[in-house]
């Protein structure tokens, strides 16, 4: 069985609760998208790439293709085209058109609510799966953890953890349920804001007092 969570380690994760919703109030995903089918596709554009320049692409895609059916029949190379600033473009064009195809073929064309179907689908690992239950559905079925998730949770001492299942699974010990989508998205508005990887501004961090590591260059450690 996984080690409990000490009670200082605990409290504070309460506290940031508390804290980050009065200091991240609009705190959102910030992809662009209107239904499931949409944020699924650009969840899948988000891998290695800004959301900003994510957003910059949507449109046009989203404009020719409306339907999975459109995205499953859409040729490899006008789909490479439409999606190709956001990087590794044949391989996430690949990803999106597999995605879709199972979509008509298993689910009639819908995207499926739960984690089980969605993890099935080619292309769809655990964290883009939750990114759709809980943004698209509001469904708390896991942690979203990106590299902003997973630095600030070893920063503020929640997890020792670098693969992000684990950190996942420590987060959603500490975290409460209830929480688990917005607490992503307020330590990634912190990650993009404030406690930036190269140079994190501790001086002016509204959890400073909360942190292990303010004012420490090196990662620390659940204590």
């Amino acid at each position: 069985m996984p080690a409990r969570p000490s009670n200082k380690i605990a409290a504070r994760t309460l506290a940031l609760v508390e804290r980050l919703p009065a200091i991240y109030p609009d705190a959102h995903c910030e992809l662009n998208f209107s239904n499931a089918l949409e944020l699924l596709v650009a969840t899948i554009l988000s891998a290695q790439c800004t959301d900003k320049r994510v957003n910059l692409v949507t449109p046009a895609l989203f404009a020719r293709c409306r339907t999975a059916a459109e995205f499953a029949e859409i040729s490899p190379e006008e789909l490479e085209t439409l999606v190709k600033t956001t990087g590794f473009f044949r391989a996430k064009a690949k990803s999106i058109r597999a995605a879709a195809g199972a979509l008509v073929e298993r689910h009639g064309g819908e995207v499926p609510r739960t984690l089980a179907e969605l993890t099935a689908l080619p292309g769809v690992g655990r964290k883009t799966a939750n990114v759709i239950l809980g943004n698209a559905f509001g469904l708390d079925e896991g942690v979203v953890v990106d590299t902003h998730v997973g630095r600030l949770a070893r920063r503020l001492g929640l997890t020792r953890h670098e693969d992000a299942e684990k950190v996942e699974a420590d987060l959603m010990r500490l975290v409460p349920r209830a929480h688990w989508t917005l607490w992503s998205h307020w330590l990634i508005f912190h990650g993009r804001r404030r406690c930036t990887a190269r140079r994190p501004d501790c001086p002016g961090c509204e959890l400073r007092a909360l942190c292990p590591s303010a004012d420490k260059p090196a990662r620390a450690t659940a204590d």
